[in-house]
């Protein structure tokens, strides 16, 4: 992992104050889990992203900075805009190429520390708008830290995150409350199918700019729930982006403090447990599947027993030819990776694992149901009739879900017609009797016929007269 330290940023004594106050506790807990921290400034010449077109690292985690830097070439994007504070090999560009190469990043924004313009534009390019205003901060004055921001409100108070859907799993869910002090408001467009909220204001909350002096915010950039305080976006390759709003909520005192809400009640709050949740998930520790054993095969069904038991395997596993109206048995086995550990997958019983037996388009959509469980793993299993259409056709499981990695895997296979020899005879195929029943009529008629017809012949008079001449 990559850790930008903000050290080397323009104003050290609030940068090492920061260091001090996120880098202990946050990065400590994700040194415990394995991660070999390398801690590098962006304005060394040195680094580096990529070596020999590899990444050099497996993730990023970017800390808000306050820089003096100038648009000097070194600090221009490849946008043309200037980009202080942020050297060359943090440009928009080289971040998207990233997570191309499936990196995965953790962004952290803060109001005291205004967004590089670099930042901004990576940002927008993933459809996330910031507050044109760089000094914006999000405000509540109904849901707030009363002990700490009795003044100007711009402590949050929130509950842990909730569901997205119904039918997707919660990894940032609990019972705690989350202190977000001086937060960045986010809003998300609708051009980016791949974003997903996961912590948003409340309803009494807005954005505004501290420095105007106005005593109403006429025009307030988001107000409400359109206000994303911490943004995901994993792209189509799985790989991981997240955008949290407040670096100052992953400070030692917010970690396991005590906040008092606005009605006078004390609670402590849940950062620290919020803080690896969002780690976890965007480090590839909560969320990730993992597919292991894929198979399919003919089958026979025998009815006597229920459910999959009555599916008897015939013939080799995975063979790559079958005839029209086969029946198959497909199995999948499906692991989702919970911090150190594989677990078995659970699916919400509001959603489903779908298989597709496509040409071309879907033929069949099928629910997969789980047969059998491990500790480790679910298999999850279908059994079909093959098409009466022969030619080429994928067995596919196509399984997207917000925070949970993709599911893509196709198996071809070769459906042929039936051989000469396998059509059923036509005294098997009951419509058919009526027909055969004809032909043997029009035979044994055609029989009778004749044999009247020969057994007939009318009897001639022989002539008493002379024939004269």
């Amino acid at each position: 992992m990559l850790a930008l330290d903000p050290r080397s940023y323009g104003n050290e004594k609030s940068a090492a104050s920061l260091m001090e106050e996120v880098l202990i506790l946050l990065l400590g807990c994700i040194s415990n889990r394995g991660y070999k921290l390398t801690f590098e400034s962006p304005k060394n010449d040195k680094l580096a992203l990529f070596q020999h077109g590899e990444r050099a690292f497996d993730h990023i985690l970017l800390l808000p900075q306050k820089s003096k830097g100038t648009s000097s070439p070194a600090n221009v994007d490849d946008f043309g805009l200037p980009n202080p504070g942020l050297g060359p090999a943090l440009t928009p560009k080289l971040l998207v190429q990233f997570i191309n190469q499936n990196g995965n990043i953790l962004l952290t924004l803060s109001a005291d520390y205004p967004t590089p313009t670099s930042i901004s534009s990576l940002l927008l390019e993933l459809d996330i708008h910031l507050p044109p205003d760089r000094d914006s901060l999000v405000v509540d004055h109904f849901n707030y830290d009363a002990a700490s921001a009795s003044e100007k409100h711009d402590v949050l108070l929130l509950p842990q995150g909730s569901r997205l859907r119904s039918d997707v799993k919660d990894y940032f869910g609990g019972d705690g409350t989350i202190a977000f002090p001086r937060a960045v408001a986010q809003e998300l467009g609708n051009s980016n199918p791949l974003l997903a909220p996961v912590l948003r204001a409340k309803s009494t909350a807005y954005s505004y700019n501290p420095k105007d002096e106005a005593d109403v915010v006429e025009d307030p950039f988001a107000v409400g729930e359109q206000i994303s305080l911490v943004s995901s976006m994993q792209a189509r390759n799985s790989a991981r982006f997240t955008v949290f709003g407040s670096a100052e909520a992953l400070e030692n005192k917010w970690f396991d403090g005590k906040v008092k809400s606005v009605d006078g009640k004390d609670c402590k709050t849940a950062n620290r447990e919020f803080a690896k949740q969002i780690a976890a998930w965007t480090f590839m520790e909560l969320g990730a599947l993992k597919v292991g054993r894929v198979e399919h095969h003919l089958s026979s069904i025998t009815g006597d027993a229920a459910g999959n038991d009555s599916v008897a395997q015939l013939g080799y596993l995975n063979p790559t030819i079958y005839r029209v109206k086969n029946e198959v048995t497909f199995n999948i086995e499906i692991s989702e990776y919970s911090y150190d550990h594989l677990s078995h997958l659970k699916i919400d019983p509001s959603d489903a694992l779908q298989l597709e037996i496509t040409m071309l388009s879907p033929y069949h959509r099928l629910n997969l149901i789980p047969i059998s469980q491990t500790p480790n793993s679910t298999t999850f299993s279908s059994t079909f009739k093959l098409p009466d259409q022969h030619g080429i056709f994928s067995f596919r499981v196509n399984y997207k879900r917000p925070f949970l990695t993709n599911v893509d895997i196709k198996r071809e296979v070769t459906v042929r017609h039936f051989a000469h020899d396998e059509w059923p005879r036509s005294w098997e195929i009951s419509a058919g009797w009526v027909w055969i029943a004809g032909v043997w009529i029009t035979i044994a008629g055609w029989v009778a016929f004749v044999g009247i017809w020969l057994w007939s012949e009318p009897a001639y008079e022989q002539s008493k007269g002379k024939k004269m001449q």
